[in-house]
């Protein structure tokens, strides 16, 4: 590596924000859009350390991405996928083994309700109702975390609304 090109890594690198402070901006919101994604408090703690675990292994390339929160954001909507399924099959489990269902600290009946209506959209649909209106982000950031056009975020949307207004109305 030539001088010059030392001295372009070393500018990147002081540029480029430390881990310690990616986590304490965005640990507290992945945290919440998996909770809404799996709809478990402890899943939602397990999905967010697995997906900023992910972040943490691979920082050196994850922080040189325009945006490394919408990378972990995506993992965190992969793995909400096959974890729910993993979870859904372990309280089944429990349930035939205890007999009764475990409890679920207290929330206002109708963001459970909310919520639970969402989890049962198609993934991508809720995976986009959850980073819009729980999240906050944008159509052009949901498009690049999930990986799609923003024309097909927009169908996600309006496809899961008019879903969500048609149960909510019964």
């Amino acid at each position: 590596m030539t001088i010059q090109e030392d001295a372009v890594a070393v500018t990147e690198n002081a540029l480029r924000e430390t881990f310690a402070a990616f986590y304490a901006r965005e640990h507290q919101k992945i945290t919440g859009l998996a909770y809404v994604l799996s709809g478990s408090r402890t899943g939602a703690e397990d999905l967010c350390q697995e997906a900023l675990l992910a972040a943490l292994r691979n920082w050196n390339r994850i922080s040189a991405y325009d945006d490394p929160a919408a990378w972990v954001r995506r993992v965190v909507a992969n793995r909400s996928v096959s974890g729910f399924r993993k979870r859904a099959a372990e309280a089944r489990a429990l349930i035939r083994l205890q007999g009764h269902q475990s409890t679920v600290p207290p929330l206002a009946a109708e963001t459970v309700a909310t919520w639970d209506a969402v989890r049962r959209l198609p993934t991508r649909q809720a995976q986009a109702v959850a980073l819009r209106y729980f999240d906050g982000q944008q159509i052009s950031d949901i498009a690049r975390i999930l990986e799609c056009s923003e024309n097909t975020v927009k169908t996600h949307l309006k496809r899961a609304m008019a879903t969500l207004r048609r149960e909510m109305e019964r």
